[in-house]
């Protein structure tokens, strides 16, 4: 039911901004925004294999460290288990931390 109303109310978000909302285009609104600088070169460039893998590795390193939040507020009643637990965690992602800065993943250039 809930992804139904989801769905529902997107749909419909779309329809009443398109059938609201003004429609005046010139090529001021058009132009791809580059941080209130005029575009340089193509929006077509390609960006460097490093970025995105930087961006991945900001993604993984984030989604891990979202793990530690319930951990945190269960942490009395998860006792010495959940503490063994969460040390095992952050050691295999200070291992992988360690080897994605060994391998120059980290390096910008």
């Amino acid at each position: 039911m809930l992804v139904v109303i989801a769905l529902l109310f997107g749909l419909g978000s779309l329809v009443v901004s398109s059938i609201v909302g003004q429609k005046k285009p010139n090529p001021i609104k058009l132009a791809p925004y580059e941080c209130g600088c005029e575009p340089v070169g193509s929006a077509r460039e390609r960006f460097s294999v490093k970025f995105y893998i930087i961006a991945m590795l900001f993604i993984l390193f984030d989604i891990e460290a979202v793990f530690l939040y319930p951990w945190s507020i269960l942490f009395k009643r998860l006792g010495m288990f959940g503490l063994a637990e969460m040390g095992v965690f952050i050691v295999i992602l200070f291992v992988g931390y360690i080897y994605v800065w060994k391998k120059g993943a980290l390096e910008w250039e």
